[in-house]
């Protein structure tokens, strides 16, 4: 799934651990969301908008 994650997590001058402790997962999660190889849980999507003020849609969306 495409995702903005990494561009998010870096405007904010955040690190993959410090996002990784913000929502309570491994670095090695963050990196497999942030390069597409790992789609988040439902749960785990709604916090990760949540945290970044978004909604879900605006950070992931489906490849085409």
């Amino acid at each position: 799934m495409k995702n903005t994650l990494k561009d998010l997590r870096a405007e904010r001058g955040w690190s993959q651990a410090d996002l990784a402790d913000k929502l309570g997962v491994s670095r090695q999660t963050v990196n497999a969301i942030e390069t597409e190889k790992y789609d988040p849980s439902l749960p785990l999507a709604f916090k990760i908008a949540a945290l970044f003020k978004k909604k879900i849609e605006e950070i992931f969306a489906p490849e085409r």
